[in-house]
């Protein structure tokens, strides 16, 4: 019999739902206290998933609850970043 591979689920910080890995963007704060998109997933620091989706990035930037959450402020440019990301994916 063959394992089936178990798929990582992450909650959206914004919506509360979980969702597969591939379907959220980690934003991470490294220990220098850098904010980061992390694509990677395993960048050391404190992470947190929004999901691909521009209503979602919107209620992000307005609510500030990932600059809550990671107890840094999010340059404007992170924002633009993930919209880019979003946009293209």
């Amino acid at each position: 019999m063959m394992k089936v591979k178990k798929i990582p689920m992450r909650s959206c910080v914004i919506t509360k739902e979980k969702c597969e890995k591939k379907d959220l963007i980690r934003i991470c704060r490294t220990p220098e206290g850098e904010v980061k998109i992390d694509l990677t997933g395993k960048m050391n620091g404190r992470g947190a998933y929004i999901k691909r989706d521009l209503e979602v990035l919107d209620k992000a930037s307005k609510s500030k609850v990932l600059e809550k959450i990671l107890g840094v402020e999010i340059p404007e440019e992170i924002y633009r970043e993930l919209e880019n990301i979003i946009k293209c994916k």
